[in-house]
């Protein structure tokens, strides 16, 4: 086996995360500001000690031009260098600019190379920034030839030590010191409160996913910000809610199921103990206790195939047929197969169907819709009301209205009445035999046909339904 050093990655929290990127491009930039301000000053301000040698150099190769005489201009020399922080010498002898002399006698080097020399002799001003060999400091120097007819006759040397002109930059030193310190405790300052301001909603958010995760979904985030973070806490809230509604509708659901799961079952295991203990004395009594026993479990049936039908239908992957459907025949098929219950409540179905209506979907689903809103129109219309079918077109969809005039129902009823289990009158509905699902399950199939399903409804007026479907293209 071989051997290997294991390198463990830093598990670094978002807060640390931040920090470090915060306190890494603070420096860098800091750092950097720093240096390219330090530099450009140094450059600019020795730029400029440098213009200021040429200009004194120029001036007094002037005045050595004028028919003044030697010694009114080694006065001007001397002047200018006691009034200036520049040190200014002058010499006429050409053999001495080969040597050392003119610039410092002491040293026992030139000041000058050979090839700045040959500048001078070509009439060119040397400019240089080097170590003087006599003092070891580096120097700026600036050496200007004086000319007549041609020909090398004297220099003019200006320099100054550059520990002179650095000498500004010591306070200049302190207060970048200075404004380093206080930009950096800015930026400490700042980068806790942007980092506080982040990391507490999602401090909040880690700790409130934790009791969703236990089924508490009651707590929410404030959300004080309206940047990305106050959307996310927002979008958090929402999804809260949701959770919140889905956890309390399974709770419903689970409820509603178990009563009208034990409702039948108590019937039927009553009348079957009933059964068992002689109770029924006769054949009359026995076949009474049996019948009860019989539409309780035919009930249970339609129950539980209610049920998968719409945990079915609220899936994603049910399948649904796409085909093109007359509609009106449909409808009348469906309503032929209601004529006998219609007829036992003196209920007239009164169908106004245009013939040419096609539409895309599911016949099988679609029939089940027109079953579902004609069996409810039929159990709860008054004996002797007729019932109107109406199937028209308006725009791109199909509309099927089916108008009955019945109880109603209230306002306050009226946006539930499709959901799961939920009934107007629970009573009623159980002695009519109703599972609470069929509109639920008639929502969702107009929902997969990518229609729309309206209830209009008032208590005393009667109720209609209406449904929009996609016609055939």
């Amino acid at each position: 086996m071989g051997s290997g050093v294991q390198i463990q990655r830093l598990n670094l929290g978002l807060k640390q995360k931040i920090w470090t990127t915060i306190t890494i491009v603070a420096v860098i930039a800091i750092v950097f500001g720093t240096g390219l301000t330090y530099y450009l000053y140094e450059k600019f301000y020795v730029e400029k000690q440098k213009e200021i040698l040429i200009m004194q150099g120029e001036e007094l190769r002037k005045f050595y031009y004028k028919e003044l005489n030697k010694a009114e201009f080694k006065k001007r020399v001397q002047w200018t260098d006691a009034s200036s922080d520049a040190k200014v010498i002058f010499t006429e002898d050409p053999m001495l600019l080969s040597a050392g002399i003119p610039y410092d006698e002491l040293a026992e080097n030139n000041l000058i190379t050979f090839d700045e020399r040959q500048r001078l002799l070509a009439g060119k001003k040397v400019i240089f920034i080097r170590e003087h060999p006599r003092f070891h400091q580096d120097i700026l120097a600036v050496t200007i030839p004086l000319l007549k007819k041609d020909q090398l006759t004297g220099a003019l040397f200006l320099y100054m030590p550059l520990a002179d002109i650095y000498e500004p930059f010591k306070s200049i030193r302190i207060v970048l010191a200075v404004s380093l310190v206080l930009l950096l405790s800015l930026v400490v300052w700042m980068g806790h409160k942007m980092t506080n301001r982040l990391i507490k909603p999602l401090k909040e958010m880690e700790t409130i996913s934790r009791k969703m995760s236990q089924g508490d979904f009651s707590k929410r985030i404030e959300a004080r910000q309206t940047d990305e973070v106050g959307n996310l806490a927002a979008s958090f809230n929402t999804l809260a809610s949701s959770l919140e509604a889905v956890d309390q509708k399974r709770r419903e659901f689970l409820q509603n199921v178990s009563h009208e799961l034990r409702t039948p079952l108590s019937y039927m295991k009553g009348y079957t103990e009933a059964i068992l203990d002689g109770v029924a004395r006769d054949r009359e009594a026995s076949l009474k206790y049996v019948s009860i026993i019989h539409n309780e479990t035919e009930r249970l049936q339609r129950l539980v195939h209610d049920l998968l039908d719409l945990a079915q239908l609220e899936g994603d992957s049910y399948p649904m047929k796409d085909e093109p459907l007359p509609f009106a025949q449909l409808i009348s098929e469906v309503a032929d197969r209601f004529e006998l219950s219609a007829q036992q409540k003196a209920i007239q179905l009164v169908r106004n169907l245009y013939d040419e209506i096609i539409v895309n979907g599911d016949s099988d689903r679609l029939e089940q819709v027109v079953s579902n809103l004609l069996d409810n129109a039929i159990r709860y219309a008054p004996k002797g009301k007729p019932i109107r079918i109406i199937l028209t077109e308006e725009g791109p969809f199909a509309v099927l209205m089916i108008q009955d005039f019945g109880p109603g129902i209230s306002k306050e009823d009226l946006p539930k009445v499709v959901e799961r289990f939920y009934r107007v009158d629970r009573a009623r509905s159980r002695k009519e035999g109703g599972t609470g699902l069929g509109l639920a399950i008639v929502f969702q199939i107009v929902k997969k046909h990518y229609g729309e399903l309206n209830i209009e409804s008032e208590e005393g007026g009667g109720t209609t339904v209406v449904v929009k479907l996609p016609l055939f293209e």
